[in-house]
């Protein structure tokens, strides 16, 4: 999928249940962790169920121009022969990430860290999105920032040291993309380097690090142990491994919340991940009345996952708390679309990292959801939404802003509700979900274009 491909309107209409089995494409980020980490070790990473598309694509290439020797072995089964710590060399053209802002964050932190120099550049979207947050730390541990945009945007580029200076570092928010940036460049510091959250983000960094071969401690920090610190020790000699990369329960949520609205639906989505710092979606659903049942729970490439069986519910409104967000930062636009079809109010607190997602997030779900009839406020970082129990009108056009979970979110919802939902531009769905078109189609949702 080309950033620059004309648009493909899609549109999404009530009809028959939603029925049968699938299973979603792998996680996106432990698919961008593997490509990465096969790249800083020494040998073969062979890779199982890596997600195919766009955003995890422009990784591997990445790591490629940066020294990697990198195979496509058969649907989604990859090898990775890496360079090792200290062993990256310069690209020889520009590291373009398309719409890849988790891709571009973590590679800004490995060559953040190394002595190599390299430049990033991305679509209209990535080049709206602020690096500050990124570069900040890695400049203090010796990183040069050589060129970039205003307010630290890309195209930029950065110079790493010979060796990278090993810091505490205490994140501004809540973001596992900050985490891991300054982790990956401590890998080539000669010392423990610290990061410190307030509030315990997404782990798979800290776990594949560990499957690796690194030496990674983790402790529960702060008020009810919320926080977490994490301190590695660098210059590690990683080895290269085996990974099984677990479904994605960013994508699982799409299918999920579409069985929970369209009425006599049941879907089971197979092999979705259990991680306690992802399922913050399942979690609210529970609390709101989704018939969720978790079924064969086992473990997969170091992650627990389990089947769920899905049925179609009457939902009802809550409140979802803040300390929440960092376990569903991605499933808001969809945790919204439950919510207009729920009784009563539900209300999204302290969701400020939504404006600095693809689009701004909660300006865009705000936007599709006044489009289709769907009473709704926005107070400060808040999202109320306000459900009468019965399907919205529907009938409007959602403006995307380049952003697939936005896209996603709202076939789901035109998938239940009086009038079809259109959304301008389905093309960006494939950076991280490429069959969710035909998945959906043939679970019996009438999505065209």
């Amino acid at each position: 999928m080309s950033h620059d491909s004309a648009p493909q309107p899609l549109t999404a209409s009530s009809g028959a249940p939603l029925r049968g089995a699938l299973r979603p494409p792998g996680d996106k980020s432990i698919s961008h962790r593997a490509m990465i980490l096969g790249l800083l070790s020494i040998g073969e990473t062979r890779v199982e169920g890596l997600l195919e598309g766009d955003d995890v694509l422009r990784t591997a290439e990445a790591c490629r121009a940066l020294g990697a020797g990198i195979d496509r072995l058969g649907e989604g089964r990859w090898v990775v022969r890496g360079v090792g710590i200290g062993g990256l060399g310069d690209p020889a053209s520009v590291l373009d990430f398309g719409n890849a802002g988790t891709g571009s964050r973590l590679m800004m932190g490995v060559v953040g860290g190394q002595p190599v120099t390299a430049t990033f550049d991305g679509d209209a979207s990535l080049r709206k999105r602020p690096m500050r947050r990124i570069l900040d730390p890695l400049v203090r541990m010796g990183c040069e920032v050589v060129s970039e945009e205003e307010g630290g945007r890309v195209p930029l580029t950065l110079r790493g040291p010979r060796e990278a200076i090993p810091i505490t570092y205490e994140t501004p928010v809540a973001s596992a993309q900050i985490k891991s940036a300054v982790l990956f460049a401590g890998l080539n510091a000669p010392g423990i380097t610290t990061v410190i959250e307030a509030a315990a983000t997404r782990d798979h960094t800290e776990r594949m690090l560990r499957l690796f071969g690194a030496e990674v401690a983790v402790t529960k920090t702060g008020e009810g142990g919320h926080g977490r610190t994490v301190a590695l020790t660098g210059q590690p000699i990683l080895r290269g491994t085996d990974v099984v990369v677990p479904a994605d329960p960013s994508s699982a949520a799409f299918p999920l919340v579409a069985a929970l609205i369209v009425p006599g639906s049941e879907v089971t989505i197979e092999g979705v991940m259990m991680n306690p710092l992802r399922i913050g979606l399942i979690t609210t659903l529970i609390e709101m009345g989704a018939d969720i049942e978790r079924l064969r729970e086992r473990e997969e490439g170091g992650e627990t996952v389990a089947d769920l069986r899905v049925r179609a519910s009457r939902l009802r409104g809550v409140e979802v708390p803040p300390e929440r967000a960092p376990s569903m930062i991605d499933e808001y636009p969809v945790l919204a679309v439950a919510a207009a079809f729920a009784e009563g109010t539900t209300r999204m607190i302290g969701l400020h990292e939504l404006r600095v997602k693809e689009s701004d997030r909660l300006a865009a779900v705000a936007d599709g959801l006044r489009a289709n009839g769907v009473a709704h406020l926005v107070e400060g970082d808040d999202l109320v939404v306000h459900g009468n129990g019965s399907p919205p009108p529907g009938g409007g056009t959602v403006a995307t802003h380049l952003d697939h979970r936005i896209a996603m979110a709202f076939l789901v919802m035109g998938l239940a509700t009086e009038r079809p939902v259109t959304v301008d531009d389905g093309a960006m769905i494939a950076t991280s979900f490429p069959s969710f078109l035909p998945t959906m189609q043939g679970l019996g949702g009438a999505i065209a274009g």
